[in-house]
């Protein structure tokens, strides 16, 4: 599907397709997202996002050492305008097993809400019902959101400013249902490589007029507080996502996840102490992008799709 571009910018993309691939791989191995036999609902918006992670699961399923089938399921939320022949022609040129399920969630959202009020979160219980429900009839064992790395760290922020808590976008969980198991193969994926690489990529997006068009969305908000700061001070994001991976209980403030009463001064010093922040400079993390131009993956008991040099 991929447009007529330079010989540059097949480059670019090229580079940033290894890049997304091995960091697709890695999530999936380090938080073991898929197993052999795997039916994985691969949830499409016709947005940038679910269109990468779409291509890169096809592209980890044609050289995996294990089997996992993939189907790929769009709500048609029966938004005004909404471009029914898009996905289909899309999918159907793919090869790919789909599946497009009509229920008019627009009127509903459109009648429930008073005029001005956001609308994404009724909107996004009523998809996720919706969703689930699909995912039980089409006997998937995995359903899998097109998140990345920002809207993970976008979420912690969320929590942090607004709900009071210290909680991210998780990159496996069980649905609230329970019934299924909810991956984000795209969570170590930075959103600027996802734009660029489906920009070159010439997917044919559709955008949601039923949110997409509100300015004063909190999450909005905070994603440009997070773009802002990654312009101004370089590798801030990534430092970030580091953090959320590196949780030191001792030095927050959580009763239930440390035992503060306990401490003594024969517990000795505990995570380096109060000189673990004495220092003014913390080493910067260590890039995830990929040095081989191997396009192999290795299989380990819980199944790596790395790439190996």
């Amino acid at each position: 599907m991929t447009k007529h571009i330079s010989d540059k910018d097949k480059f670019t993309l090229k580079k940033l397709n290894k890049t997304l691939r091995h960091q697709t791989g890695q999530a999936i191995a380090d938080y073991n997202m898929v197993q052999d036999g795997d039916r994985i609902m691969v949830c499409l918006s016709g947005g940038k996002d679910s269109y990468t992670l779409l291509e890169m699961l096809m592209q980890l399923k044609a050289v995996a050492p294990i089997n996992f089938d993939i189907i790929a399921v769009n709500l048609d939320q029966k938004q005004p305008g909404f471009p029914e022949d898009i996905l289909p022609n899309y999918l159907a040129g793919l090869g790919v097993e789909y599946k497009i399920v009509e229920q008019d969630t627009y009127s509903i959202v459109k009648e429930k809400l008073q005029p001005g009020k956001t609308t994404c979160s009724l909107c996004s219980r009523l998809r996720r019902g919706i969703l689930y429900k699909t995912a039980k009839e089409l006997g998937a064992t995995k359903i899998a959101l097109g998140h990345h790395r920002d809207d993970m760290l976008a979420t912690m922020m969320l929590n942090l400013f607004f709900a009071g808590k210290m909680k991210s976008m998780p990159a496996k969980l069980v649905s609230d249902n329970g019934e299924h198991v909810v991956i984000r193969p795209l969570a170590y994926c930075k959103e600027k490589e996802i734009e660029q690489f489906s920009t070159l990529k010439g997917f044919p997006i559709i955008p949601c007029n039923l949110c997409g068009s509100q300015p004063n969305l909190q999450r909005k908000m905070t994603k440009d507080m997070l773009n802002e700061w990654e312009v101004n001070y370089p590798g801030r994001l990534e430092t970030m996502f580091t953090a959320i991976q590196n949780v030191v209980p001792s030095h927050l403030a959580d009763t239930s996840l440390f035992d503060f009463k306990s401490i003594t001064k024969e517990s000795g010093v505990i995570d380096g102490g109060d000189i673990a922040f004495d220092k003014e400079t913390f080493p910067a993390p260590e890039s995830s992008t990929p040095d081989s131009e191997n396009d192999y993956y290795k299989a380990q008991p819980a199944v790596q799709f790395t790439e190996i040099n």
